[in-house]
């Protein structure tokens, strides 16, 4: 594993390019071109970690659409085929033709996610753009709503199944919620061994879900093939006429079966577009849609059915072994939401949304496979508080789908945006997805507002906390990282400063690592205006993350001497993939001898590392609520001394502080 560099601040040069990445393929350390992992694997992995949400949203879909504001759904035929109507086409449209056939074509360097989607529409239509300023609103808006998402589907999902052993037993009701905890407990744990690894144990087991799926709903599909009329949106259609407020109800409740579909979108640079697009085409889908025929059929021939429909459809010798692998399911579930999770936090620190996060490097293939301890952290604290306070699915649903909902609608806007104006989609095309897909959306959405007051207030709440902390972090960062640049000040004076004040140079190696090559280094600037001294051999080097898994030893480094070949002032370009040592020692070492004024020991070098410390003070630039909160996000921002892999005993810590 290896540890991500820091990022760049609002409005600074960031410290990596990804976007001037080469397009070549990955390589080996030793320049060799890299296997890349069969499709089928891929598929696999994807199974065990993108699709376990909406793969397991047969256990309570149907049950929550039929409970509903008291039951107001009824289990008769017409109310039947237009709730499965329903479901058939959020599946067809929102999840198959929307998002694996359209938006997973919108791929930032392999990255996925409404943040990776703004980014995208900044880098294609420039930085000032009044679009770009509204899409990066948006999509501030939707990761927070999708943090919402994320904490609340793990505890939904693993209590859905254990609810299960109610149907098995009402003797084993107060072992639901302790079984929940544990068995989530042990998911959160094994974060850290990264998603590619939990996508190879996962992935079989959720294979033999999606087929006890269909083996569950062929039998009664098959008993009652009647069923399939609901293939014809006719049926949905007729029933939102026919009882209007009734299909209003329902469709706050038929969102249920796409949860997911936005974690789809945020895992994609975990496994990579087709090897998603073949396991939804192949297994998932056909395996969604048998259950929910299946669950239809019997509710038809059997109403009282409607209580859970999804066990009642297994005999009952099958209910408590069914009941363990829905719990196991339910677990890999929650696996989509925290892995995107994590992608979607890295992508905000990108953005300048969140403070320096600490990231580990889980894949030596796929730079999307991340780990980032802080948020799998917070994460698991917050399902846990669900699951002890709610303790039961049934209480969560209505908490449900509003996050969800919201996040479909923000990220097809901000993808109606992109195919307008940098894919030059024609008008017409543009606005029938917007009528259509979108149309479907903000019915969703408008079904779950009205459950706002009985549950729907959670997301909100987790949302609006994301919301308060990423535009703190970001109008902070503007202000005060804003002043460190002006106090770095450019580094072409200063170089000509030193040369016409003839500072005093001593023996020495001294190497500032700085992720701005057009500024000058806080520390360098505090040692010469403090100490009236510079070492004889200065080096400044920044590293350059390049998006790819490998740079090639000769392509990585590129000196400059910064106009003057002799004054022992250099900088170092140090270009690497994700999976190379991105370490400065190292990459002082591969520059050695590479110029004239390196030829130096780097076991002598002393690293200066460069502070800019924010205190108290009577700035009124910021209320002081949100200074205090910036305060400490700051404080809580990952070490660079360990990010940069400095060594402790050789590292001198030093800059200049600000007020708040």
């Amino acid at each position: 594993m290896v540890t991500e560099p820091d990022r760049a601040e609002p409005g600074r040069a960031p410290a990596t390019a990804v976007a001037s990445a080469p397009h070549r393929a990955p390589l080996d350390t030793d320049g060799r071109p890299r296997r890349r992992r069969p499709v089928a694997a891929l598929m696999l992995g994807a199974a065990g970690v993108v699709f376990g949400d909406i793969g397991t949203s047969p256990l309570y879909s149907l049950q929550t659409v039929f409970s509903t504001h008291h039951n107001a759904v009824a289990p008769t035929e017409q109310d039947v085929l237009g709730v499965i109507s329903m479901i058939v086409w959020c599946l067809i449209l929102i999840v198959t033709v929307t998002y694996v056939s359209v938006i997973l074509r919108a791929d930032n360097q392999g990255e996925g996610g409404i943040l990776s989607l703004a980014n995208l529409i900044q880098r294609k239509l420039g930085q000032r753009s009044t679009q770009v300023s509204v899409a990066l609103v948006l999509a501030v808006v939707g990761a927070s709503l999708f943090y919402g998402d994320s904490v609340i589907t793990p505890a939904i999902s693993v209590l859905s199944a254990f609810e299960g052993l109610e149907v098995v037993g009402p003797g084993f009701a107060p072992w639901v919620v302790p079984a929940a905890v544990a068995v989530l407990t042990c998911l959160f744990l094994v974060q850290r061994w990264g998603t590619g690894a939990i996508g190879k144990a996962f992935g079989p087991i959720m294979v033999c879900w999606f087929l006890v799926l269909a083996a569950l709903g062929l039998p009664h599909l098959i008993s009652n093939l009647s069923i399939l009329r609901a293939v014809s949106p006719s049926y949905a259609i007729v029933f939102a006429l026919d009882r209007p407020l009734v299909a209003f109800v329902a469709m706050g409740a038929v969102v249920l079966a796409i949860t997911g579909a936005e974690a789809l979108y945020a895992d994609m640079g975990h496994f990579g577009r087709r090897p998603i697009a073949l396991a939804w085409l192949c297994l998932i889908l056909p395996a969604l849609l048998i259950c929910y025929f299946g669950q239809g059929a019997l509710i038809l021939a059997d109403p009282s059915a409607v209580e859970n429909p999804f066990f009642r459809m297994a005999p009952v010798w099958a209910r408590l072994p069914l009941v363990l692998l829905a719990a196991m399911a339910t677990v890999i579930a929650s696996q989509a939401v925290i892995s995107g999770a994590f992608s979607v936090s890295r992508q905000a620190t990108r953005l300048g949304l969140l403070p320096r996060l600490k990231v580990l490097q889980t894949s030596r293939v796929h730079g999307g496979q991340i780990y980032l301890p802080v948020v799998n952290l917070l994460l698991f604290g917050g399902v846990l508080v669900l699951v002890l306070v709610f303790r039961s699915s049934e209480s969560l649903a209505s908490a449900y789908g509003l996050s969800v909902t919201g996040t479909l609608l923000l990220e097809l806007s901000l993808f109606l945006l992109l195919a307008l104006r940098v894919w030059n989609w024609p008008l017409w095309r543009v606005a029938t997805m917007a009528v259509v897909v979108g149309g479907l959306e903000l019915a969703l959405f408008a079904g779950n507002v009205v459950k706002i007051a009985s549950g729907g207030w959670l997301p909100l709440v987790i949302a609006g906390a994301l919301l308060v902390i990423m535009l703190t972090w970001r109008r902070g960062a503007r202000e005060y990282f804003g002043r460190r640049r002006s106090m770095e000040g450019p580094i072409d004076e200063f170089v000509v400063q030193i040369r016409e004040q003839k500072v005093r140079r001593v023996p020495g190696l001294a190497v500032y690592p700085h992720g701005d090559p057009a500024t000058v280094p806080l520390a360098l600037r505090s040692n010469v205006r403090f100490n009236r001294m510079l070492h004889r051999h200065v080096v400044i080097i920044t590293i350059r993350n390049m998006g790819v898994p490998h740079v090639l030893h000769d392509a990585r480094v590129e000196v400059s001497d910064l106009g003057d070949p002799h004054d022992g002032i250099v900088h170092v370009t140090y270009r690497v993939g994700f999976n190379d040592s991105q370490d400065v020692p190292a990459a002082l070492a591969d520059a050695v001898g590479r110029s004239d004024e390196l030829h130096v020991d780097p076991s002598t070098a002393i690293y200066f590392l460069s502070v800019f410390r924010i205190e108290q003070g009577e700035d009124r630039c910021m209320p002081r609520w949100q200074k205090k909160l910036f305060r400490l996000l700051e404080r809580l921002s990952s070490n660079k001394t360990h990010a940069l892999r400095l060594p402790q005993e050789r590292t001198v810590v030093m800059g200049v502080e600000t007020q708040v």
